[in-house]
């Protein structure tokens, strides 16, 4: 008798949670929620946040709650497989992120097994979408194309010629100074061609090799940590090069550690939203929230939108049907309308030159 109350006890218990489960859609996030790039977690995961939030308030999607299942990833690529693999054991029907292409690489194998949509907020190295997973999508453009942007600025508006070039060793930044070196004209020639390791503080050895070379402009693939100390140090050393980047080093952070020798620094990244009518919207709810949005904010809540709008038309979260609909549509979306071409890039990705003036960054 007792063995037979407690499997009818046990048997309640399951039915209650696979009904309060089967009542949730849950999307994974993933990024770099701590450590020192965790700005950008913070700004994904809020992006994310705000786009379930009204979406819930709408009454979710095909009559389900939605929750954000938030992983940290530390921007390192072993936590990224470990972080996918609970998110697939966690019953996820979708992931936004993660932000580092060195991440988002080889976790996108992880949910490509699985048969779950990935799109990537942040993630731009070429590589994350020639892979042949049709599974796999992002929002944001990709280092071959701001790579040309950037050296056509330099070479063609600037007309600088001699160019050193610095890279953090990581997926993103070396792929990101190869693209970046690879659209140089015939007119701007590398005199210096070397690399830091993410993660240290002083490069001033480096930059004493550099600046025996005489550039005319340092370019450096990388992310803001590193960024901003490497500018400072080389205007300590005198070296005043001209300074330029990627989408890496976008905000107030690159700022802080940089200082005044912020300032005149060039970046490519995409438009200013505040230029953008259909982000109006967005920009007021997150300041209401949170204050100003970071660079990558409206990229995540943007995926999380798409995703979300993707299950709302494709009335299922089976993956197979889901990924076909995000191939098959136009989303409008608080960056305009954006569509996915066969591998999983936007169609459209128009990246812009920018510079630090008066201590923040502003649009060229």
């Amino acid at each position: 008798m007792f063995r037979r109350l407690m499997i009818i006890i046990l048997s309640f218990g399951c039915m209650q949670s696979c009904t309060h489960k089967s009542n949730i859609i849950r999307i994974g996030v993933a990024g770099p929620m701590t450590g020192d790039q965790s700005v950008f977690g913070r700004d994904e995961r809020r992006g994310a946040e705000l786009a379930v939030q009204e979406w819930n308030r709408s009454g979710g999607v095909l009559g389900k709650k939605i929750e954000a299942v938030v992983e940290d990833d530390q921007h390192d690529p072993r936590q990224a497989v470990a972080v996918a693999n609970r998110l697939v054991s966690d019953g996820v029907v979708g992931v936004i992120g993660h932000f580092n292409s060195n991440c988002s690489i080889p976790a996108s194998a992880v949910y490509h097994r699985a048969g779950i949509p990935m799109i990537s907020h942040g993630s731009t190295n070429p590589q994350l979408t020639e892979q042949g997973f049709n599974d796999v999508f992002r929002v944001c453009g990709r280092d071959d194309q701001q790579g040309k942007v950037a050296a056509d600025f330099v070479c063609r508006d600037l007309k600088l010629s001699r160019i050193a070039i610095i890279q953090d060793r990581t997926t993103y930044g070396q792929g990101l100074a190869d693209e970046f070196r690879s659209h140089l004209s015939s007119t701007c020639r590398t005199v210096y061609d070397g690399s830091i390791i993410q993660g240290d503080k002083d490069f001033r050895a480096v930059l004493t090799d550099v600046k025996s070379k005489k550039p005319d402009l340092i370019y450096y693939g990388g992310v803001f940590p590193e960024a901003g100390l490497l500018v400072k140090q080389a205007r300590q050393l005198g070296i005043h090069a001209v300074f330029m980047s990627g989408d890496g080093i976008m905000g107030p952070e690159f700022v802080n550690i940089a200082g005044s020798a912020a300032d005149g620094v060039y970046a490519t990244f995409g438009p200013d939203i505040g230029s953008v009518p259909a982000a109006r919207p967005f920009i007021e709810s997150y300041r209401k929230l949170y204050g100003e949005p970071g660079p990558y904010s409206i990229y995540a809540y943007v995926a999380m939108n798409i995703l979300l709008d993707a299950i709302k038309g494709a009335q299922t979260t089976v993956p197979g049907k889901l990924v076909s609909y995000l191939h098959a549509h136009t989303f409008d979306t608080a960056l305009g309308a954006i569509r996915f071409d066969s591998k999983g890039d936007v169609a459209h990705s128009p990246y812009v030159i920018w510079q630090v003036r008066d201590r923040h960054f502003v649009q060229r």
